[in-house]
């Protein structure tokens, strides 16, 4: 619970950073993506791959996929460290199986992982790979993922495979010398920014979520948060959380389009003049364009480390 959630009469933190799929709101891009996702994973289809830009949600986005599946039968290995070689990412892949690798060679980690997943399969189960930050694959990582799909009865997919990462992932696999992995991507699921009126509903459905009872954002400081954030679900959760925090120490009951100015100066957040709806690029998937080049993004993975949510 933060310092406010009292004061605005919150039972829940409505902005933190954890992805949690309890405050994943459904605007129709992400109904698709998930859907995507769901379908992907549960008719098992192999390979399918989420791309969007840094802060679209795409983690929370899967782990709300990945919920779906409780009351069935569904074991996930979640792969968060890309910059692995062959040999630490199977043993990663079966610890996190639950499974004890028995040897740590690559034969005998695949011959355990391919037994494994025909007991499974006979218990009808669905047993899934996750690999977060896939855009930082080595290329031999990637022909080493490609080669799992080989494990398979005569009908089925035993191992569905999920990459996840930002659309230089889509660049990677355009990629000639991993065409074959392309050519078994069964399904294309991407994120987005938001518009302005969907960050205002952003916004107020992860109060309502938390608590809320009333408006607790001016709306001349919501079209700030578009604004400032891009329409980028995690700087709009900072410009947020930090406004919140502002009202609070000052005793204000809501937010006004000053303290977001004052939040956004202090986190050197500069406005994007050109947003552009994924409607009017035509069903782009990716909502900013002709972003200027010394914009900073304070969530960029080298200014800050911190790896995508």
């Amino acid at each position: 619970m933060t310092m406010y959630n009292s004061f605005f009469k919150l039972q829940a933190s409505p902005f933190g950073t954890s992805p949690d799929p309890r405050f994943l709101y459904m605007m129709p891009h992400t109904r698709e993506a998930l859907a995507c996702l769901e379908y992907g994973i549960s008719a098992r289809k192999g390979f399918t791959v989420l791309t969007g830009e840094v802060g679209t949600g795409k983690t929370t986005l899967l782990r709300r996929a990945l919920s779906s599946f409780n009351g069935r039968r569904v074991s996930t290995a979640f792969v968060f460290n890309p910059r692995l070689d062959a040999l630490d990412f199977l043993e990663f892949v079966l610890t996190d199986f639950g499974i004890v690798p028995q040897t740590r060679t690559k034969s005998g980690m695949l011959l355990q992982l391919n037994r494994w997943l025909i007991e499974r399969f006979r218990m009808e189960e669905t047993c899934v790979v996750v690999v977060d930050e896939a855009q930082n694959l080595s290329w031999d990582l990637l022909e080493e993922i490609r080669l799992l799909t080989n494990l398979e009865t005569s009908s089925e997919k035993l191992l569905q495979i999920v990459l996840s990462g930002q659309p230089e992932l889509e660049e990677k696999l355009r990629h000639p010398s991993v065409r074959q992995l392309r050519q078994r991507v069964a399904l294309w699921c991407r994120t987005q920014s938001l518009s302005e009126s969907q960050t205002h509903a952003y916004v107020g459905e992860r109060l309502r979520i938390a608590g809320a009872t009333r408006p607790l954002f001016s709306l001349d400081a919501l079209d700030l948060v578009h604004r400032y954030s891009r329409g980028i679900p995690r700087i709009i959760n900072l410009l947020c959380e930090h406004a919140l925090i502002v009202a609070y120490v000052e005793q204000i009951e809501q937010v006004s389009a000053a303290m977001v100015e004052g939040v956004a100066q202090e986190l050197e957040l500069e406005t994007q003049p050109f947003l552009i709806s994924a409607a009017a690029m035509g069903g782009s998937s990716r909502g900013v364009i002709d972003e200027p080049h010394n914009l900073r993004n304070p969530f960029d993975a080298e200014t800050t480390g911190r790896r995508d949510r």
